[in-house]
């Protein structure tokens, strides 16, 4: 029997933790000689007060929805796959391969082509160290970190040297024909006579990070596949007994982590940057890591997480920008966040654990 409920492990007990950072960090603002109070009325109203502020928020939660579901996916396999950074810089790639390669008449042949793209190569990223772990026993966390760094060299070289337009001196590729242009949520918006920020770069990618939410818990919960992730997760041993084939359930959770790591190009290059440049992940691969343990792996706490740190990104954007608190303590803000979420969840989970088991005995005396 579980010591306490499945809402309260993966609702309150994170919340718990998101107090308790957020009080630590008043703390750090107030030895600074700021405002606490003046800090989060500036971060909520720059990240959640204006369609402006929503547009650039929702943007970040969409690229830490598909970082954090490919660490969660794996996570279910026991695979701790920090490689996202990696696999979504070559997502990026196969994008702007896929959005170069056709004068794409419209948007609606292009995403599908692109989204497919960016899958297979996010994938084909994760395939090697997967298979290392699977035959070889090489660490996985050893050789997708490694990876992320193979990944930025390569990106680099083929921006420099084969994708960059002759004459130009921007490490980037030439922008994607007009028939690749995502349509912004302002102009969806607009379709139906709603008044949303123009200039903010949140896309239709967004309904599709959410799409994907339902697909991996259909996948986990749902579905044969999910079952013997979930079981080799659990006990390698009981697995094998059960006929689970390790070596075949590592490489494909690994494959469809590494896949949803790629559908973020979806969003950042194709979505907004409309080409392919150099640091086009700006760090949402290692986020994600953060937004599924705060998660607890589940799509929808990752849902939840991911609107935090985007809340987070943004709302420190305006904080630096309209106030003397350097951009740096968003940075301390989230370390305290994941620290309180993952070094020191059993702060949270014990107490909680033994109220409820408590609780649960006067229930039933």
């Amino acid at each position: 029997m579980d010591k306490m409920p499945k809402w309260a492990d993966v609702i309150l007990t994170p919340l718990i933790s998101l107090i308790l950072a957020m009080a630590i960090s008043a703390l750090v603002i107030l030895a600074i000689g700021e405002s606490p109070w003046m800090a989060l009325k500036t971060m909520v109203t720059g990240a959640l007060g204006s369609s402006y502020g929503w547009g650039f928020t929702l943007y970040y939660t969409t690229n830490f929805i598909f970082t954090g579901l490919a660490v969660a996916v794996a996570y279910h396999a026991s695979l701790f796959n920090i490689g996202g950074e990696g696999q979504a810089m070559i997502g990026g790639l196969g994008v702007a391969l896929i959005c170069l390669a056709l004068p794409w008449p419209h948007w609606g042949v292009a995403l599908p082509a692109a989204m497919i793209g960016a899958a297979l190569f996010g994938a084909a990223w994760a395939f090697i160290p997967a298979i290392l772990q699977a035959k070889r026993g090489s660490h996985i966390v050893i050789t997708t970190i490694m990876f992320n760094f193979i990944a930025a060299a390569l990106l680099n070289y083929m921006l420099v040297n084969i994708m960059r337009p002759q004459g130009s001196q921007d490490p980037a590729t030439a922008r994607f024909p007009a028939g690749a242009h995502l349509p912004q949520l302002s102009e969806m918006a607009a379709m139906i006579g709603i008044e949303w920020g123009k200039n903010t770069p949140v896309n239709i990618t967004f309904f599709i990070a959410l799409i994907a939410c339902v697909l991996v818990w259909l996948l986990i919960w749902r579905t044969r596949l999910g079952y013997e992730i979930r079981a080799l997760g659990r006990s390698e041993p009981a697995a094998l007994y059960a006929g689970i084939s390790p070596v075949r359930i590592t490489v494909i959770a690994m494959l469809i982590s590494g896949g949803l790591a790629g559908l973020m190009a979806i969003n950042n290059v194709m979505g907004e940057a409309e080409r392919l440049v150099l640091n086009a992940v700006e760090g949402a691969g290692f986020i994600g890591i953060a937004v599924a343990l705060m998660g607890r792996n589940h799509p929808f706490g990752v849902l939840l997480a991911a609107l935090l740190f985007g809340f987070l990104y943004q709302g420190g954007g305006e904080l630096a920008l309209w106030t003397t608190i350097p951009r740096e303590l968003i940075v301390v803000i989230q370390a305290l966040v994941i620290l309180f979420t993952g070094a020191l969840d059993n702060m949270v989970r014990m107490p909680l654990e033994r109220i409820f088991l408590a609780l649960r005995k006067k229930g039933r005396a």
